[in-house]
């Protein structure tokens, strides 16, 4: 058995995603693929690094209604359009996590929303803040 975690998103057409932003189950909290996209459904920008904030500032989010943070992820799967922005995404991915960044595979592919340049999932450790 597995819990949902949040609310299935929509895209700025109205039309809902069918995901559930995250799940958890035996102590691990998985989620979704996370894009730069605002409360509407559409991109916040057309640039690559006011994405890749708001995908984080999102993976956050969801982390907390999860009753976890950033700090508690332990795997990462990103998705790049561009290779010419991986420098950029290296230099945000450690100014975020530091001494301690996850696990993570990075792949550049194209995303099925057009414009979209940056798409991160995590898995965390529920429960682990404080022990950290």
């Amino acid at each position: 058995m597995f819990e949902i975690i949040g609310q299935p998103p929509r895209l700025a057409n109205g039309s809902l995603i069918p995901i559930a932003p995250a799940t958890r189950a035996q102590g691990l909290v998985f989620v979704s693929g996370q894009l730069g996209l605002d409360s509407d459904g559409a991109l916040v920008s057309a640039e690559f690094e006011p994405q890749l904030r708001c995908v984080i500032e999102r993976l956050g989010g969801i982390l907390g209604q999860a009753g976890c943070g950033l700090q508690d992820i332990v795997k990462a799967g990103i998705w790049l359009t561009r290779k010419e922005d991986f420098p950029a995404f290296n230099r945000f991915w450690a100014e975020t996590f530091g001494e301690r960044p996850p696990a993570r595979s990075t792949v550049v592919s194209e995303l099925l929303i057009p414009g979209a340049l940056v798409e991160v999932d995590v898995i965390a450790v529920a429960g682990q803040s404080s022990q950290s």
